[in-house]
């Protein structure tokens, strides 16, 4: 996507990785875009308004009481000038000032005052990211609709390893790229899963599992951002709908493969990230089951669920079919083999093994794998995950379609 005269105002909040804005003006600036670098008081600690304005040939702002910029309502006329805000570092003070909606400063004024997207690069210490607090925040500036990219994982400047370094420069540019393309599943019709089945066992015990629902939460929102109309069939979960998507709740695996087929013939994509449970009670007593009644033995029959996503691919006028597997081992081997055996388009894998990633966190790192290719792709917050998900699997799509004329004109 050319960036050729696209306002970006860059933010730059008071950490260490401040030092590496000036590579990041210089890619935007490099691509004709216009840069308005705005301080904070604690950014200015790390890096010199001097080497951003020469970098980004225009005057560094950083007061919120500046005379001469305020005369004009300067600070609403930045904020309306913006065609994208970008805060790279953003330090867990300034994400908490702008989850909670307060302006004590330029930058966050020129946050709560634009209407332009905004991108937000975390880069603090690695506990710091994983304090309840932090993710807290994290999970309202989500639902707020901002963009988090990152934080990366690996060796911090003090001492500490682990997630919390701000993603390089370069893939910040690519992202920052990405957020003027064109909507890439305009017209298009999604059906997404999301979130746990809920097997019963009596009328107040159920078998479950552990996923929370954020990860296919988020595909249907990055879903609904590229231009689809998006269905998204959910097991019980105690997330709010993603805007502009049409929610219908269920609760058994059952459920949920009656809802999908009820409404899989007029999509174009079909996205299975929902942790189905593959075995249900053979019988669901209409009773609670008294302890007194079964000893100190219980013993239960199953048998097995519709394997939804299977039973999508096997239509014959079939959607894409994009599938999730979350494994503990042999990750790659195994999802590759559900792949084929399922009949998928595609399928994104991740290491629920590992800590911090996968089932209730915040925060995933995944590989998606295709017919064509691999492509892993790293630790990051759920909601930028997807929409990088989101474009690679609009590309699968676009390259189906192609072949598909070229074997009609052969035909």
């Amino acid at each position: 996507m050319d960036l050729s005269g696209k306002n970006i105002l860059l933010g730059i909040t008071g950490g260490i990785a401040a030092y590496k804005t000036p590579i990041l003006v210089r890619l935007l600036r490099q691509a004709d875009a216009e840069v308005q670098v705005v301080l904070t008081r604690g950014a200015r600690e790390f890096i010199t308004p001097t080497t951003l304005q020469a970098v980004s040939g225009r005057p560094v702002r950083d007061d919120l009481w500046d005379e001469e910029a305020e005369a004009a309502m300067g600070h609403i006329e930045l904020a309306r000038w913006a065609d994208l805000v970008v805060v790279a570092p953003a330090t867990a003070h300034f994400m908490a000032t702008l989850a909670q909606g307060l302006a004590p400063d330029l930058l966050s004024t020129l946050c709560l005052a634009t209407e332009a997207q905004t991108v937000v690069a975390p880069a603090m210490n690695q506990a710091m990211w994983r304090s309840p607090a932090t993710q807290r925040n994290v999970d309202i500036l989500a639902r707020d609709g901002r963009l988090l990219v990152g934080p990366a994982e690996g060796e911090q400047a003090c001492g500490d390893t682990g997630p919390g370094r701000m993603v390089e420069p370069e893939d910040l540019f690519e992202v920052i790229r990405q957020c003027f393309a064109a909507r890439c599943l305009d017209g298009l019709s999604v059906l997404v899963t999301a979130g746990p089945t809920e097997e019963a066992i009596d009328p107040v015990r159920h078998i479950t599992n552990r996923s929370s629902g954020k990860q296919g939460y988020a595909m249907a929102a990055a879903a609904a951002a590229a231009g689809a109309e998006v269905t998204l069939v959910s097991g019980p979960c105690i997330l709010p709908p993603p805007p502009g998507v049409d929610v219908i709740g269920v609760t058994s695996a059952q459920d949920m493969y009656d809802a999908v087929h009820a409404r899989i013939a007029a999509q174009d994509l079909f996205i299975g990230v929902a942790a189905v449970a593959d075995f249900r009670p053979a019988q669901s007593t209409g009773q609670k089951i008294k302890k007194e009644s079964v000893g100190t033995r219980f013993e239960m029959a199953f048998e097995e669920n519709p394997d939804i996503i299977a039973s999508v691919a096997l239509l014959p006028e079939r959607p894409l079919v994009i599938g999730f597997a979350a494994e503990t081992q042999k990750v790659l081997e195994h999802a590759r083999e559900k792949r084929r055996r399922k009949g998928l388009d595609a399928i994104v894998v991740n290491d629920v093994s590992r800590q911090g990633i996968g089932f209730n966190s915040d925060s995933n790192a995944a590989t998606l794998i295709w017919a064509d290719g691999e492509l892993a792709l790293p630790y990051q917050s759920k909601q930028s995950l997807a929409q990088g998900l989101i474009r690679h699997i609009a590309d699968i799509f676009t390259a189906r379609l192609a072949g598909a004329g070229q074997e009609s004109r052969a035909s």
